[in-house]
């Protein structure tokens, strides 16, 4: 880290050592402004994170690291173009995507990026008008009527999630679905259920190389081209690529081929073409609703003070709870289970992305970065994993996220998953003393004896740090804004860190790895220079 980040680090852990045996309970009874103190608000957003293990002194000392770190330097220089992706030697520019007509260039290399962009929206929203309108016909003459994503990794999580989290939205004529996983499983499924001569597939690879993309592209068109043959498939692919002639070889007509650039990473590219299935599920009005709040979102992460800005204090906060309280994990918790993947989606944005070991300078790190995250939908989770959350010994920060109206407003549902939502970020904060839970035995009639033995299974230590997120609604508009906000959240907490969180060096190591034992496994090279466990989990498999 930087000497004026290590500067404020140390002044942290000394902030940190004064606060820590101090309980939730005691800092909420000793400040009667807690909550206005330490909550934010943006629109008609709250960020209440009042229920953080941080104290108003502290928390001053935190939002200093925004300045100690330059964070406003290096927006500036994400959004003048330059190459902060350092290792690749590229630009990371995905706020381009999402920047509105009429409000000026966006600059890579010298070039402004935002013309060839909107040509791209445009030629998103002509394509969505065809199916939807039923324009764009199969090689039978038949509407679409299921769409097939073929993806993996950043070319289909968020659309994936974008999808589900937008149910409420959707075309009511056109489904989509996903396929990612190399397992055959996941392409067999899907496809049982459809019919070729209705169904056209996405295939999403930026170099049309990537492995577990061809292989299930692959089975597709074979899938498609055994029941209409050869000529169909120009009918019933299109491909998200900037390798025209793989695409071309493939038997997609380039002219149906979207694109997208090298500054943009793969978790940040939902925005791009790598959109087109939302598009398609949500209809074009709300893909631009969606790109509407994510620019909103940049706007004011670029424009607010540390202390309101939503981003930084969700950066900051995981921060302190990470290099000064030791927390390795954080669970995220969606009440709304349109927002079910979520976590998914966020831990490939966190984690491939903070994980790293190693910083700017190509030294060691000297401090901890991005914790494991994960999570579920409540109230889901309630029947799994929070009973370790709140009995289980472990400091597990959570995050809880809400919406005031819901999506789909069954009488009687929503307010009881508030209630919920509330009472779990309450009771984590909170805990029950020995002598509370003692008490309520007693008041239930309970024998002294029966009190004594019970008492001690239902009490529990509370002091479980959470911020609560709430927001009016979910729709296009909020769901843009809400995964804009973790992405520069990630980005705050890498310049605090000194690393770059826009290469994944670790991920590639893996995939070449499996390109040298592919050969191997398929009996057409020698198991040569293999440590003894993979050799010998290859030789079972053979025999």
């Amino acid at each position: 880290m930087t000497p004026a980040v290590a500067s404020a680090f140390a002044a942290l852990k000394h902030a940190a050592a004064a606060e820590r045996d101090t309980h939730l309970r005691d800092m909420f009874a000793a400040d009667a402004q807690r909550f206005p103190r330490l909550s934010a608000a943006w629109n008609d957003w709250l960020l209440d994170y009042s229920k953080q293990r941080i104290g108003a002194h502290a928390m001053e000392r935190l939002c200093g690291l925004w300045q100690a770190a330059d964070v406003p330097g290096w927006i500036a220089r994400m959004r003048e173009g330059s190459a902060i992706n350092h290792s690749e030697g590229r630009a990371a520019l995905h706020i381009a995507l999402r920047h509105p007509p009429g409000k000026g260039p966006i600059l890579c290399a010298g070039h402004d990026v935002m013309p060839a962009v909107h040509g791209e929206l445009a030629k998103m929203q002509d394509f969505a008008a065809q199916i939807h309108g039923r324009h764009w016909r199969g090689a039978t003459g038949e509407p679409i009527t299921d769409v097939v994503n073929i993806g993996i990794g950043g070319s289909d999580l968020g659309p994936r999630m974008a999808t589900q989290a937008l149910a409420a939205f959707r075309h009511p004529e056109l489904k989509v679905h996903y396929v990612a996983n190399l397992d055959g499983a996941d392409l067999a499924t899907v496809l049982a259920g459809l019919q070729p001569r209705t169904t056209l597939f996405i295939i999403a690879s930026k170099t049309f190389t990537t492995q577990e993309t061809m292989q299930n592209a692959a089975s597709a068109r074979h899938w498609l081209v055994q029941a209409l043959g050869e000529a169909a498939v120009s009918r019933h692919f299109v491909a998200v690529s900037t390798n025209l002639a793989e695409v071309a070889r493939f038997g997609i007509d380039p002219e149906n081929a979207f694109s997208f650039w090298d500054w943009v990473g793969g978790r940040y590219s939902v925005w791009s073409a790598i959109g087109l299935p939302l598009v398609l599920a949500v209809g074009f009005d709300h893909f631009r609703r969606f790109l509407a709040g994510a620019h909103a979102m940049d706007e004011h992460f670029f424009s607010a003070p540390a202390a309101e800005n939503l981003p930084g204090l969700l950066a900051l906060l995981e921060i302190w709870n990470t290099n000064f309280l030791g927390a390795d994990n954080r669970a995220l918790l969606p009440y709304s289970q349109s927002l079910a993947l979520l976590p998914r989606y966020l831990q490939q944005l966190e984690m491939e992305s903070n994980g790293k070991q190693v910083d700017r300078q190509g030294l060691p790190l000297d401090c901890t970065t991005a914790p494991v995250l994960w999570g579920e939908a409540g109230t889901n989770g309630q029947h799994a994993f929070y009973q370790l959350i709140h009995q289980g010994g472990r400091l597990v920060p959570c995050e809880f996220i809400a919406c005031k109206h819901a999506d789909f407003a069954l009488p009687g549902h929503h307010e009881k998953l508030l209630a919920n939502c509330f009472a779990q970020a309450e009771a984590l904060m909170r805990g029950r003393t020995l002598a509370e839970t003692a008490a309520e035995l007693v008041a239930a009639g309970m024998s002294a004896d029966e009190v004594a033995r019970l008492a001690p299974y239902r009490s529990f230590p509370g002091n479980q740090p959470s911020t609560t997120l709430l927001l009016p609604r979910l729709d296009p508009f909020s769901l843009g804004a809400l995964l804009a906000l973790y992405e520069h959240k990630v980005f705050v907490q890498s310049i605090v860190w000194n690393i770059n969180p826009f290469d994944q060096w670790g991920v590639e190591y893996g995939k070449k790895l499996a390109s040298r034992l592919l050969p191997i496994i398929e009996g057409k090279a020698p198991a040569d220079r293999l440590d003894s466990s993979t050799a010998g989990l290859i030789d079972a498999c053979k025999r």
